[in-house]
């Protein structure tokens, strides 16, 4: 079944135009194939008829009788946790990045940038290193190859004395 989200009774939507913009409400009723009666009790949404193109479904569904009162509508709504639901959904949290972001003074852009531009920095040189590490060892990228300079592990380099040393040691 390739569609998930219907316009039935009870489903929970997102209205995308008008003075409601964003609000969260439930389709009480289909008044015809493209008109809906919505119910927003708990996000401040007056029962109203809405268009279905200024409506964004959701997958989120409650259960009431079509038709049903604002009263009625209300108490599904807080017994279906409708609003910690969509709080954790993905799609809000989206939302509130994208309002986030747009509150962003140009001195917070700058300030994120920078940050960008040194996270990348230490990401790239963690990488780097470790892909000389792994080309070392003779594993690059998941791959067994033969490490450089033939079967014989590279032998480790000695500490070597300082001249000033040397010359504490003679006397």
């Amino acid at each position: 079944m390739p569609f998930r989200r219907f316009v039935e009774t009870g489903r929970v939507a997102v209205v995308s135009d008008g003075p409601h913009k964003g609000k969260l409400v439930s389709i009480v009723d289909v008044i015809d194939q493209t008109r809906v009666l919505v119910d927003g009790p708990e996000t401040k949404v007056p029962r109203s008829q809405l268009r279905l193109n200024q409506l964004h479904l959701t997958k989120l569904r409650i259960k009431f009788p079509f038709s049903a009162s604002t009263r009625v509508v209300r108490k599904a709504w807080k017994e279906g946790q409708v609003q910690e639901k969509w709080e954790k959904s993905v799609w809000a949290q989206k939302v509130a990045a994208k309002q986030k972001r747009a509150q962003l003074t140009d001195f917070d852009r700058f300030k994120l940038r920078r940050a960008r531009s040194r996270r990348n920095k230490i990401r790239t040189a963690s990488f780097l290193a470790l892909r000389k590490a792994s080309s070392r060892n003779g594993f690059l990228y998941g791959k067994s190859k033969m490490a450089k300079g033939g079967d014989k592990p590279k032998p480790a380099k000695k500490a070597e004395k300082k001249p000033a040393a040397k010359k504490a040691e003679k006397k």
